[in-house]
């Protein structure tokens, strides 16, 4: 069963990227500034829920993305620059990767008064971590754990009683370092925790953990990991974060993942499942049927056995996904490629935007499609199947991680599902 859950080595999950490179110095490394965005009332309703009216905030777009519009513009190229202009005009998450815990309380303080001038909700990732991506493109974070809590503590104060959606540690969860051979020097579970309910000292906050993808941990293992990181005690988890997945597959994954958690968790029926999180029926197995992970319409095998074996456990825990990029799904890498890792979640080509960001998703335990990841931004220089420096299947060399991608960004806007509107936002 282990091999099964397995799906793909450890690197082909680390999707996330540096999209700050964090510094102490100045704020200006810690944080996208905001420029005006919607008006809206009442952005977060009780129990820390996202109301269906509420407008996400619009952080300030990458100068990257800036220059692009304007290179377009003097090429007369005004189709394809209004569609970048769309694009960043779009709400997007702030992230905060680093600097000292007056830094990042400063950064916080900053974006959640200026959401708040607004009328809107600011979507923040803390991204900090120590040994954050297994050493990998978006490697760092805090030195030590006790560096970490105390970075944690200044985000935490920054946030206030603000209104805000917080993102703990994208790929924390479920990129553990003992996935990728390492030592949890610093139990990263308990840290994540921390964290987690650090962020409940604001009590308008929504808090969510990391819970990787549908493409990557089976429900049972994902799961057990977020119950132990303290899950129950947020708002819930997210999911798909610098992904490509489709939603549809999203939404039923982290519905059968707060359907495992409400299961391993009811006192009921004697008690005799608590903690059997690997009980759980998943993308990857089901024991009513067959179930084949890569075809979705098989998926309503474990459905059946969801429904077969609740009994009076009901799910509460709630979840977002991110749809910054998923817009045509994953990218299948050529038949015939030579023999090596495709690296299908970094910079894959001709993928597309997502749907837009609303807390109105029409499903009662997904809470918002949010964009996460910044579009446009590079996942890192793409080797693939060789050893560089170009991407094979770009023929290029792609940006450092968190660097603006111009070719990229351009295919995200022009292959929006659904279509983004040309005209752009005065």
């Amino acid at each position: 069963m282990l091999n099964r859950r397995r799906v793909r080595r450890w690197l082909a999950g680390a999707g996330v990227v540096a999209v700050v490179a964090a510094s102490a110095a100045t704020l200006a490394t810690l944080l996208h500034t905001a420029v005006p965005a919607h008006a809206a009332s009442g952005p977060i309703s009780s129990g820390r829920s996202l109301s269906l009216d509420t407008q996400f905030y619009v952080p300030q777009p990458d100068h990257g993305a800036i220059q692009q519009i304007a290179d377009l513009r003097s090429h007369q190229q005004t189709s394809d620059a209004n569609l970048i202009q769309r694009m960043i005009q779009t709400p997007q998450a702030v992230w905060l990767t680093g600097g000292g815990p007056k830094d990042v309380q400063q950064a916080v303080r900053q974006v959640v008064h200026e959401a708040a001038g607004k009328r809107t909700v600011p979507v923040l990732v803390a991204y900090d971590v120590p040994g954050r991506d297994c050493s990998q493109y978006s490697a760092g974070g805090a030195a030590t754990g006790d560096d970490y809590k105390a970075w944690i503590d200044g985000f935490a104060a920054g946030l206030g009683n603000a209104h805000a959606v917080v993102l703990v540690e994208p790929d924390g969860l479920a990129l553990l370092p003992t996935d990728c051979g390492q030592p949890d020097t610093y139990d990263r579970v308990s840290l994540i925790s921390y964290a987690a309910h650090a962020m409940l000292r604001d009590p308008n906050a929504a808090v969510y953990l990391d819970a990787g993808h549908s493409a990557w941990h089976a429900t049972g293992d994902i799961a057990a990991r977020l119950a132990q990181a303290g899950v129950l005690d947020v708002q819930g988890f997210f999911l798909n974060v610098s992904n490509y997945n489709a939603t549809q597959n999203e939404a039923k994954y982290g519905t059968w993942v707060s359907e495992c958690i409400a299961f391993a968790n009811d006192p009921e029926e004697g008690g005799w499942r608590l903690g059997h999180y690997s009980w759980c029926a998943s993308q990857y197995y089901s024991p009513v049927c067959t179930v084949n992970p890569g075809d979705f319409s098989t998926w309503g095998c474990t459905d059946q056995w969801y429904q077969q074996n609740m009994g009076t456990a009901v799910a509460t825990t709630h979840f977002v996904v991110d749809t910054s990029r998923n817009g045509q799904g994953p990218w299948t890498p050529p038949a015939t490629h030579p023999a090596g890792d495709p690296q299908t979640w970094c910079n894959p080509p001709d993928r597309g935007l997502g749907l837009r960001p609303t807390a109105n998703t029409g499903q009662p335990l997904l809470d918002a499609y949010l964009w996460v990841k910044i579009p446009g931004e590079s996942d890192g220089q793409c080797y693939r199947w060789t050893s560089g420096p170009l991407d094979p299947v770009r023929g290029t060399a792609d940006p450092a991680a968190g660097q603006w991608f111009p070719a990229m960004a351009l295919e995200l806007a022009r292959n929006a599902n659904p279509p983004l509107d040309v005209t752009p936002k005065p």
